[in-house]
């Protein structure tokens, strides 16, 4: 069996795609590299945040779904999404930013070992800065080579993502027999899961919570979070593999810049399985990633009526200079 190789992607709805495009570009310091649409919603925005590159792994992508109430936090959801930094003193220079950019946080805390810096957006979406000083496992990627944050502090991908359920033991049944992560620790009522070469890249953190509400999606919440195969060949091998437990699932889905599997592993916790490529630089040069309105081939020939659809958002930063922000 071809194991899941760690985080690809995690993917939320958002109120506004020109306020969070503001938001990852010019406070996250993350590089926009694919300005497309939802494939199943052509009226709505998808914007993919990454690395300098691109690289699977390090994807956090937004729906602006029109219309759609704010969501409810709560129980049974994917609630908080994490981004690695290289070191503990990357997190110290994030405190100082977050504080001069009025945005709200928690401070520095640790958990399993690291050291992490929990923050909202406008949105009140759940997120944290993981510290990958004593880290090992799946490499981080590469920072935006040319954003605002400076290189020895900036993002260089996913790290664990945080799932809350009102079912424990059906959920570690679930991680553990279907999807072949193993728990390595446990803290209170966070239970840390992790899967291949493991480390922040490759970890899902896990908290039981019987209390809480049941969650609702809505603008503020997390639509799904996305896991990394090889290629078409390992997808199959896990396509079977949900079908033999009797999964319900999306069959092979082709989103163009990877191929994709979805199931839902539990009430309202939606998994995606994805392969690393073919990538987003097929129908872009690096140059002006993100810069376009790019659509897939089988959507290209209604162009026109998606882009009267979807309001105009100016994404070019190939002509502009980014200082770095050492405060």
């Amino acid at each position: 069996m071809n194991e899941l190789k760690g985080m690809h992607h995690v993917t939320a709805i958002t109120s506004s795609a020109e306020k969070i495009y503001e938001f990852f570009t010019y406070v996250l310091g993350m590089r926009l590299v694919k300005k497309t649409v939802n494939q199943d919603d052509i009226q709505t925005y998808h914007l993919y945040f990454t690395d300098d590159e691109g690289n699977p792994g390090t994807d956090m992508t937004f729906f602006d779904f029109p219309g759609i109430p704010k969501g409810v936090h709560g129980t049974n959801e994917i609630f908080k999404t994490s981004f690695r930094v290289p070191s503990d003193d990357a997190l110290d220079y994030w405190v100082k930013r977050f504080d001069r950019l009025e945005v709200k946080h928690t401070g520095i805390k640790e958990q399993f070992g690291k050291r992490t810096l929990s923050f909202v957006d406008f949105d009140d979406q759940q997120y944290q800065l993981i510290s990958d000083e004593n880290n090992e496992g799946v490499a981080a990627g590469t920072p935006w080579q040319k954003g605002p944050i400076p290189l020895e502090y900036a993002i260089t991908g996913l790290g664990p993502i945080f799932v809350r359920v009102n079912n424990i033991d059906y959920f570690k049944e679930i991680m553990e027999k279907v999807l072949l992560f193993t728990e390595i620790d446990k803290e209170g009522s966070y239970h840390l899961f992790e899967v291949d070469e493991g480390g922040n890249g490759a970890q899902v953190i896990v908290e039981y919570n019987a209390v809480l509400p049941q969650a609702r999606q809505g603008y503020g919440t997390v639509h799904h979070t996305a896991f990394r195969v090889e290629d078409r060949a390992g997808l199959d091998e896990w396509m079977k593999r949900m079908q033999s437990f009797r999964l319900p699932n999306s069959g092979y889905v082709e989103r163009y810049y990877f191929g994709s599997l979805y199931t839902n592993v539990a009430p309202q916790i939606l998994f995606e399985i994805a392969t690393d490529g073919p990538g987003f630089m097929g129908d872009e040069p690096y140059e002006t990633l993100g810069e376009i309105l790019a659509l897939p081939p089988f959507l290209e020939p209604k162009r026109e009526q998606i882009e009267n659809a979807v309001r105009y958002i100016d994404t070019v930063r190939s002509n502009k200079v980014f200082e770095k922000e050492y405060e």
